[in-house]
């Protein structure tokens, strides 16, 4: 199976099956000397852990990281950084029925046709278990990004139909997780909670909206023709489980707007020293990225999740002979994905960003 890893300078390589032993990342290309603070990585991932709220999945997992190689006295070293997690809650027996049977919308028949087999417990690696692998990841590129006064902040912006309405600079962002829903606006996350605890009533999921800010970006990230900032960006967030839609800028909104609105006008942002400066737009519809490259401006972005396939419904599929059969959801499984999936978001924003800084210092002679 190809496909495990990501990145150019910082590279990683994720592994392990959602109910296997363990799961893991190794990480290549990180610098030396990086001071790493373990709690902060903890954190993270307890932000993503599964078990955390009324509204997300009970499977009881730790989330506790262990890390094999790479750092010494709580810096890193420069070797590839290894660190897993193993898996404590595991009850493959709730998948047992589905050894023979293909879930709707689930990955159960692409794999089982491409490979000929698959881990039927809990999806294998098809699982979004995976993703606490890429939080650990992340969470050392956000230390490697804050050095450089980058800062990257996600949250919940939709529910359903339910709608934030409101643009990240009319919101206090450091209010995110003041809630279970991780949405920075109090009254709107009590609407979706709501809604996310009717749609599990009645055995549904639903689907949502998380929205990412980049503050801080230097002029020139990005590596044109086919490495754009926000062409990388795209796939980190579609390489995502249950991501079906992503969207920079102003994004398809923009394409009701004629040019004389669109366009980001440029003023100038004189040097204190008077030697030249800096540039500013009086707009960012851009979304902070011009030509596949950062302008300085804050880079923002929508990131769309499909509801969860797991139904605790009756739905009709087929078997491994053809044949017509029901299939019912059990085990534990999320009604809406979003919440958990807003550090998962900000993870890989931090990757890509720390991959093109490292592109960065490299790309011209001082």
């Amino acid at each position: 199976m190809a496909g495990n890893s990501f990145g150019e300078i910082l590279r990683i390589t994720t592994f392990g099956e959602s109910h296997g032993k363990a799961i893991g990342v190794v990480i290549d290309g990180c610098p030396a000397g990086l001071e790493i603070d373990e709690a902060f990585i903890q954190h993270e991932l307890d932000r993503r852990k599964p078990g955390q709220s009324a509204i997300t999945t009970q499977r009881k997992e730790s989330d506790t990281f262990e890390i094999l190689s790479g750092i010494f006295e709580g810096k890193t070293t420069g070797s590839p950084i290894a660190v897993i997690i193993r898996n404590e809650d595991q009850q493959p027996d709730d998948y047992a029925h589905l050894k023979n049977t293909f879930r709707p919308s689930h990955a159960d028949y692409t794999y089982e046709l491409k490979y000929g087999h698959r881990d039927y417990r809990g999806g294998g690696r098809a699982s979004a278990r995976e993703t606490a692998a890429r939080v650990i990841a992340g969470a050392i590129a956000k230390q490697l990004l804050s050095n450089a006064g980058i800062s990257i902040a996600a949250y919940v912006s939709q529910v359903g139909k339910l709608k934030l309405g409101k643009s990240y600079t009319e919101l206090d962002l450091t209010k995110t997780d003041s809630n279970i829903i991780r949405c920075p606006d109090e009254f709107t996350a009590n609407q979706m909670i709501e809604l996310i605890q009717d749609t599990r009533a009645k055995g549904d999921t639903i689907g949502g909206v998380v929205t990412c800010v980049i503050k801080g970006c230097p002029v020139g990230l990005g590596e044109p023709v086919f490495d754009k900032l926000h062409a990388d960006l795209a796939k980190a967030m579609l390489s995502i489980n249950a991501v079906h839609g992503f969207e920079y800028g102003s994004g398809f909104e923009g394409t009701t707007h004629y040019g004389s609105e669109n366009n980001d006008c440029l003023t100038p942002n004189p040097s204190p020293e008077g030697e030249g400066g800096t540039f500013a737009t009086q707009t960012n519809h851009a979304g902070g990225i011009l030509g596949g490259i950062s302008n300085g401006m804050d880079i923002y972005f929508n990131v769309a999740f499909k509801p969860v396939a797991t139904l605790m419904q009756t739905q009709q599929s087929v078997d491994k002979e053809g044949n017509a059969v029901e299939v019912k959801g059990k085990g534990r499984h999320d009604p809406c994905v979003v919440p958990r999936a807003v550090p998962i978001v900000e993870a890989m924003a931090a990757l890509v960003i720390a991959d093109h800084w490292l592109r960065a210092r490299t790309a011209r002679v001082i």
